[in-house]
């Protein structure tokens, strides 16, 4: 038992789990499971003996259903961490922590709007759509913990930029939110290429310095107050 196992939990019993191989384990005795939402705890049990973490699969996310080990390991953990989140240096850590962070965030948001208007290039006769949009889709992508295109370290920050327009375009300026679409496998992917590309043909219509009926461009209208 002296490892660290990702595993995933059989619904029948949640006791036994399987292991990417397909191995079937039981948890031994003495352990108990250390649930998810303390991650330096979750740490430091992890580091401090052989632990299984269980998982759970939901399309192409995993998310995380906690942590066996030994229960004298996850209680020490827990008892050192409550005496160390107890000094008066671990708040002051913390607070450094924070304004790092929020520096981070600040520059990260400024340097995504920058990119996002890069790859806008609205004509001067949409100056103003394009900056209104920019900053819609910015404050959209870029919050901590979003879950968006613009959190993802995966791809450079431009490609990112132009995903989170196209994104937000699909949402705002067509019916994708309101169309049914089959359960079929990879009919939703190309219902997004293909709205991916009446969205690009509204962006083009705006980088040329040429009058169209703002009336009936979706992209005008979801740029105009929604207020009376």
């Amino acid at each position: 038992m002296n490892q660290a196992l990702t595993v995933s939990a059989l619904s029948s019993d949640l006791r036994r789990v399987r292991t990417p191989e397909g191995s079937v384990l039981t948890v031994p005795d003495g352990w108990a499971l250390l649930a998810p939402g303390d991650p330096g705890l979750t740490r430091r049990v992890k580091a401090a003996g052989p632990s299984w973490t269980v998982v759970e699969k939901k399309g192409r996310k995993i998310f995380s259903k906690g942590v066996w080990a030994l229960e004298s390991q996850i209680e020490q953990a827990r008892n050192e961490l409550v005496v160390e989140r107890a000094a008066p240096a671990y708040a002051k850590r913390l607070e450094a922590a924070a304004r790092r962070r929020g520096v981070a965030q600040a520059a990260y948001v400024e340097d995504f709007e920058t990119e996002v208007q890069n790859f806008l290039r609205f004509a001067p006769a949409f100056a103003e759509v394009g900056q209104k949009l920019a900053r819609l889709v910015t404050a959209h992508a870029t919050p901590v913990g979003s879950g968006t295109v613009a959190r993802t370290e995966r791809i450079p920050v431009a490609q990112r930029a132009e995903s989170a327009v196209i994104a937000w375009l699909r949402h705002q300026t067509t019916t994708y939110d309101s169309t049914y679409i089959p359960r079929v496998r990879g009919k939703r992917r190309q219902v997004r290429r293909e709205l991916a590309e009446v969205s690009r043909a509204l962006l083009d219509l705006h980088r040329r310095d040429e009058a169209h009926a703002l009336q009936a461009c979706p992209l005008c209208s979801a740029m105009r107050p929604s207020g009376p």
